[in-house]
């Protein structure tokens, strides 16, 4: 997982493809009029998605030593809060893969917290619902 963050983090970083994925994503008319090949970045940046939601189905089944049609269900949640603690925006074009992987983090901490704690699912679900919110909120206000 190191080596796919520290790689990540370089490409988007230092690379002309990884700042058209930036631009497209802040602004896909301004990334296109400015000339940017908007459909094949995008068309990169889905299927390095898929094939890294693969590998992510892969290593579940293997860690499970099960495979179900619904063993990521409910993890979407978690995914989008630890974006969006990391400091990317849901309007696009801004945030970066370690914070992402903090933002991960983080959201591992909570989770474990909420175990400890005892707390019922649906009540874990709605606080998560509640940092998304504020995470959001802070995002909107500091644009």
């Amino acid at each position: 997982m190191l080596a796919i963050v520290a790689v990540a983090a370089v490409f988007l970083g230092n690379t002309v493809l990884g700042r058209q994925i930036y631009a497209i994503g802040s602004n896909p008319r301004a990334a296109r009029l400015s000339g940017i090949a908007v459909e094949r970045v995008q068309m990169f940046t889905y299927v390095v998605a898929g094939g890294l939601s693969a590998l992510a189905g892969i290593v579940t089944t293997g860690l499970f030593a099960t495979a179900s049609a619904n063993l990521g269900q409910g993890v979407e949640l978690d995914v989008i809060a630890a974006a969006v603690i990391g400091g990317t925006s849901l309007r696009g074009g801004e945030g970066t893969v370690i914070g992402t992987l903090i933002g991960a983090a983080i959201m591992a901490v909570v989770r474990n917290a909420f175990v400890l704690l005892g707390l019922p699912l649906h009540l874990q679900v709605m606080i998560i619902g509640i940092v998304i919110l504020l995470a959001v909120g802070l995002d909107r206000r500091r644009h």
